[in-house]
């Protein structure tokens, strides 16, 4: 079996993983071979699904044959490369104000392993990057060894040499950051891409800037779905956020479409204070589009009812402007 698996490394070499088919384990995880194999305990209508993909056939009373397998595997290899980001900072520009002057670098987020049409960018600033750096030491000191900050100068800091030389050192120093697993999910990681726009958004949106509010908020939605894969409830508050801002744009039919990304997520997770408020503006949406309601009103009136957890009495819109109060 062991020709079957293949490893991948992480940029900057901080992390291995190994890879057997669509399934991944770390070489430090609990797991104890070495090499996974398929598992046929589960649905074996999935397996002769994905098999079925390469042109391979399966015995429906029969678990795949060698070469089968093996052909199996190249083509898991060769067509479903498992995602990593790259972070790209294509440009600069400097911006200068009566008492200050300051280098904005953009950077541009991509997803690897398939067609990302999705190339959403941000703008920071060197002292943005200095506090995520301060923010990850007191967590990940060890990790961050021989992770360097690229370090100012004490002249010379505006000059096109310069700024060229730090625009490739961030890009090193972002790729390098994503290659430890524990820091790129991190909190300050995850805020670092996205906590000026939502920040910003949030503000607009109190001040009733539903349509600002929204450019602001669907980028930094593209960004945290990219990033916190690994915790999808993450995007729930943001996908909440752009319902609101639809359904006061008069845009009823996205504002639903956005709650139904965002209840599946919210029953998954537990995520009680968004349970309510999302269910009765779906309720009240559906009813406006004339979708069916009745099982969103019976999950509704039954969370309302019942004796224990928590039930949020506020409506989604006052949820959604108490974030970054």
């Amino acid at each position: 079996m062991a020709q079957n698996a293949f490893v991948t490394r992480d940029p900057c070499g901080s992390e291995d993983t190994i890879e057997s088919g669509a399934q991944m384990v770390h070489p430090h995880s609990n797991t104890s071979g070495r090499y996974l194999i398929p598992d046929h305990s589960q649905s074996r209508q999935q397996d002769h699904n994905d098999v079925a993909s390469y042109g391979l056939s399966v015995s429906p009373s029969s678990a795949m044959t060698t070469r089968e397998l093996q052909e199996y595997w190249q083509g898991v290899k060769s067509e479903r490369k498992p995602v990593k980001l790259l972070f790209e900072i294509p440009s600069t520009r400097t911006v200068e104000h009566v008492l200050s002057k300051y280098v904005v670098y953009q950077i541009v987020v991509i997803k690897s392993g398939s067609y990302d049409a999705k190339r959403v960018s941000i703008e920071r600033r060197y002292s943005d990057f200095e506090r995520l750096h301060q923010q990850l030491l007191q967590d990940f000191s060890e990790e961050l060894e021989e992770i360097t900050l690229p370090r100012k100068r004490m002249t010379g800091n505006f000059a096109e040499e310069s700024i060229t030389e730090r625009r490739v050192a961030f890009k090193d120093y972002l790729a390098c950051l994503y290659a430890i697993r524990a820091v790129r999910r991190s909190t300050p990681f995850q805020e670092f891409f996205t906590s000026q726009e939502l920040r910003r958004a949030h503000g607009c949106l109190r001040g009733g800037q539903y349509s600002r509010a929204l450019d602001l908020l669907l980028p930094a939605l593209d960004l945290q779905e990219k990033l916190a894969q690994h915790r999808p409830a993450l995007v729930v508050p943001t996908l909440c956020a752009v319902m609101v801002c639809q359904r006061d744009l008069d845009d009823p039919t996205s504002a639903f479409s956005t709650g139904q990304r965002a209840l599946p997520l919210v029953r998954r997770y537990g995520m009680h204070k968004y349970r309510c408020p999302l269910l009765a503006l779906m309720v009240d949406l559906g009813f406006q589009l004339g979708h069916p309601i009745a099982q969103m009103q019976e999950e509704l009136t039954r969370i309302k009812d019942a004796e224990r957890g928590p039930v949020s009495l506020l409506s989604l819109k006052e949820l959604v402007v108490q974030e970054f109060t």
